[in-house]
């Protein structure tokens, strides 16, 4: 392979520092560059996060946080956006998305957000926001797993693909069992590089250069600045510590 795959989490917002991380990852025209999704909401420069994705054309994919925009923005013309849905979203962090675009979010945007798909199958990696349910065969499966899913995606004892590695983000890493501060967690058959941005006890921007093996992190409080081999980075994931949600077989 000719050029690099990598992989970016949950930026949240946070444009100085994903330039950092991308200054640090200095990828090529010819090397591949995927967001997981939640680019917007809690950090300061969401507006700027998602122009600069778009004006590189990078690859993108719809996160639970691009989904509450989308519940809210999406419906606003015709009037079908309930007080509660408005308000559970600026709860979320959606209020310094609206600061960020001075109120008026530009049509523009809005497209391209509702444009993104919720997975990317890239052969041998399959890239998820947030992960797939191990109960159901993918092709039932919607937004409603691939953007939200917690417990079950993570309390999985196997692999879900034979041939292909799940890497996802939405769930900060250390909030798993095994799993410290700015590590990568790994199960069976996948990686969360979701190491907590905007979280006061992490504040990890994770880039990981799949075909190098590498794992560039900057952090949003201090400007931390570090590269380390994946294996040094990732923590497996005490599976019996987790309660899933759901207790049967795969359909």
């Amino acid at each position: 392979m000719s050029y690099r795959r990598i992989v970016i989490g949950d930026v949240h917002g946070h444009y100085d520092t994903l330039i950092k991380l991308l200054d640090a990852i200095s990828p090529n025209s010819e090397d591949k560059v995927y967001f997981l999704g939640d680019l917007i909401d809690r950090g300061p420069r969401s507006a700027d996060v998602v122009e600069f994705v778009i004006q590189h054309n990078y690859q993108c994919l719809r996160g639970n946080h691009e989904e509450m925009f989308l519940d809210v923005v999406s419906n606003r013309d015709n009037g079908e956006v309930s007080m509660e849905m408005y308000q559970s979203w600026l709860y979320s962090g959606g209020h310094s998305t609206v600061a960020s675009y001075d109120n008026k979010i530009p049509q523009e945007h809005a497209d391209w957000i509702e444009s993104l798909p919720t997975y990317l199958d890239l052969g041998d990696i399959w890239l998820v926001h947030a992960g797939v349910d191990p109960y159901l065969p993918i092709e039932v499966q919607t937004s409603e797993q691939f953007c939200w899913i917690r417990e079950d995606f993570h309390a999985m004892r196997e692999p879900y693909f034979k041939d292909k590695l799940i890497i996802s983000g939405h769930t900060i890493t250390f909030t798993l069992p095994g799993v410290h501060p700015g590590q990568i967690a790994a199960g069976p058959g996948w990686l969360g590089i979701e190491t907590g941005a905007y979280h006061q006890n992490s504040g990890w921007l994770t880039g990981l250069d799949v075909t190098q093996g590498k794992v560039y992190q900057v952090n949003t409080k201090t400007g931390c600045l570090r590269t380390v081999p994946l294996k040094r980075a990732i923590a497996n994931v005490d599976i019996d510590q987790i309660r899933p949600r759901r207790g049967r077989k795969r359909a």
